[in-house]
């Protein structure tokens, strides 16, 4: 009998001694345009980006192209800057192919760099169609963030992908104004896709920054114009989740403000959704901020709501949805609709935003499109779709003034997920992300939580993006798995330039709650090795995973050495049904798995691992040193 246990070392420890043994190879020998260095995946999670180092005799400007398999895939780059030591960056290579690469630069000096990258893995999902112009995406690609097994990636107008990543990254994919990326961690701090925090990525694959936050991280985030980051969370000792919104420091990862969603609303069962319960009562899986109102508008899928929230006093200024069932005295916080056109509420909508007109915009799911129980619809008989609506704070009146999606019924419906772009009047994208069929019956249900019977072929996932202009589709990719969000951006920013030195962990996990009671239990040897039990020693936690019958008592116990005391914390093994599981790339197979983090924070020493599971209380044979 054994557990097994590892010491995991974080993705910025990896990347640091990755780019040590890089540049250490590069001075080995002196690298002119003639005879450039070249490193494929420099940081070890981005297969189809490579960088280019050499010196001039003196500075220059540099132009880089990136071959297409045709001439309307080049991809083109300026850096914005001469320079004597070359530091380029190479993104648009494609997977499985000998890539050329042509680098000229002011001197008139030129080379032409040949790239073979390899084939990627079944997870670098394929477009089944795609219909567009390349005249239309010029050199843009439409990056998409997965919730079924498939990696974040970005496509271009013929549906090569010209870049992906290997990590398990969740939600939401934003460019911030240094030209890096922002997406949540790989690290799962609670079930089912609660995460660390956020990473601030270049598109070269390095994090430059993990941001941490006790609560974890979900659904999405907002860059303030001062760098300050708003991010979607909760607070977890309370038992309700995505009910929360902070703003952490962009310097130091401090929590300096908080929104708590239960100051200002009701909670479970008011204004219930048909995915709602008292856990995940309100699911806010969007944040908007308003400079012209100083207001914060955020999406609360199991409410069938989006709200304004005052940015200074968090004071609720107004509530968009279906009114049905909620209390008197809340009522004045709705909108009542007014107009000649076509009007529907939006139901457990996502990717709320507020247009620069003042407009709202979002992607209404339309999940069982009613609060009321007997006229819930049927996915055959439902729609999703994007819309916009004018509001009148004045006279709390609402028109519809855009739809897109309803046209299209069931095959564009997607319970769960997706999103909006708006790029200029008349211009949008609308990304159903979450379609899903069940034995080919349209699905009901978020296809995140059917993850383990795609691969029987039960269940088959897709998702639809689309972008219209002035009603017109001048674009639309078919991906058969489901995305969180789809972005059209560059891949080249000038503003993204790869900086040398290790990454920073800021903020922090805050400290895991401990049991105060020891369950009792008597000693009973080694751990068996029918629980699978194996622990994690990573940079800022220990994590416990193993398989357990629902309902089994777990207890992780750590008895400190040397007069330290002994912490314990209970493991929960009773899974809540999550109605609402907008990820699922973080499931195991096994039904009884079970995955708990001990926060680092607050602990210092060495530890005897042990763990009670029901009146026994078994040794691992590890010893931890915080």
């Amino acid at each position: 009998m054994s557990v097994l246990f590892k010491e995991i070392e974080h993705i910025v420890k990896q990347q640091s001694k990755a780019e040590e043994a890089f540049l250490k190879e590069y001075s080995q020998e002196k690298h002119t345009i003639g005879n450039p260095y070249v490193k494929l995946n420099p940081y070890l999670i981005a297969p189809l980006t490579a960088l280019v180092m050499f010196e001039n005799d003196r500075p220059a400007f540099a132009k880089v192209t990136v071959k297409g398999k045709e001439a309307a895939g080049d991809m083109v780059y300026r850096p914005a800057t001469d320079s004597r030591k070359m530091v380029i960056p190479v993104y648009g290579l494609y997977e499985d192919y000998d890539n050329t690469v042509v680098i000229e630069l002011s001197t008139g000096e030129k080379a032409e760099v040949s790239i073979k990258t390899e084939k990627a893995p079944e997870k670098l999902k394929k477009p089944t169609s795609i219909e567009t112009t390349p005249e239309y995406m010029e050199d843009y690609v439409v990056f998409v963030s997965p919730t079924s097994p498939a990696f974040t990636a970005a496509y271009d107008y013929a549906g090569d992908a010209r870049w992906y990543n290997t990590l398990n990254l969740a939600f939401d994919l934003k460019r911030i104004r240094n030209g890096r990326l922002l997406v949540g961690t790989d690290r799962l701090v609670a079930p089912p896709y609660h995460t660390t925090g956020l990473y601030e990525m270049g598109m070269i694959g390095k994090i430059y920054k993990e941001y941490r936050i006790p609560g974890g991280y979900h659904h999405d985030e907002w860059e303030m114009e001062n760098g300050d980051l708003l991010i979607l969370t909760q607070n977890l000792p309370r038992g309700t989740v995505e009910d929360v919104c902070v703003m952490v420091d962009r310097e130091t990862g401090e929590i300096l403000k908080e929104w708590d969603h239960q100051d200002v609303l009701p909670v479970y069962p008011v204004g219930g959704s048909g995915s709602q319960d008292a856990h995940d009562w309100f699911h806010n899986n969007a944040v908007w901020y308003d400079k012209k109102t100083n207001s914060l508008t955020f999406s609360g899928r199991h409410q069938d709501i989006i709200i304004n929230r005052d940015f200074e006093t968090g004071e609720l200024n107004w509530i968009i949805g279906d009114p049905t069932g909620w209390p008197e005295d809340m009522q004045k916080y709705f909108f009542k609709p007014v107009g000649d056109r076509d009007f529907d509420w939006q139901y457990e909508q996502h990717a709320c935003m507020i247009l620069p007109n003042g407009d709202v915009m979002c992607f209404d799911n339309g999940h069982w499109r009613s609060k009321e129980k007997e006229h819930y619809r049927e996915a055959d008989d439902n729609f999703s779709r994007g819309v916009i609506y004018h509001i009148d704070t004045e006279n709390m009146t609402i028109e519809q003034v855009w739809q897109y999606g309803k046209e299209r019924g069931a095959e564009f419906f997607s319970t769960y997920i997706c999103n909006c772009e708006y790029y200029g009047p008349g211009h949008y994208m609308v990304h159903s992300g979450g379609i899903g069929q069940e034995n080919g019956k349209w699905m009901n249900f978020p296809g995140a939580s059917k993850v383990n019977e795609i691969e029987d072929g039960t269940v088959q996932l897709s998702s639809i993006t689309v972008e219209l202009k002035d009603d017109q589709v001048m674009y639309e990719m078919h991906l058969p798995a489901n995305y969180y969000r789809a972005e059209k951006l560059h891949l080249y920013d000038e503003e993204d330039r790869v900086v040398f030195g290790e990454g920073k962990l800021l903020g922090g996990l805050g400290v895991t709650e401990e049991f105060m009671t020891e369950a009792p239990a008597e000693e009973a040897g080694m751990m068996p090795d029918e629980y699978k039990a194996k622990f994690a020693k990573e940079e800022d936690r220990l994590v416990f995973k193993a398989s357990f019958e629902k309902g089994t008592l777990v207890m992780l116990n750590l008895e400190g050495q040397n007069g330290l005391p002994v912490r314990h914390y209970f493991v929960p093994t009773t899974k809540r049904p999550f109605l609402a599981m907008c990820v699922g790339t973080f499931l195991e197979h096994d039904p009884r798995s079970v995955e708990f983090p001990v926060s680092c924070q607050g602990i210092e020493g060495t530890y005897k691992v042990t763990v009670t599971v029901d009146d026994k209380k078994y040794d691992t044979g590890i010893q931890v040193t915080f």
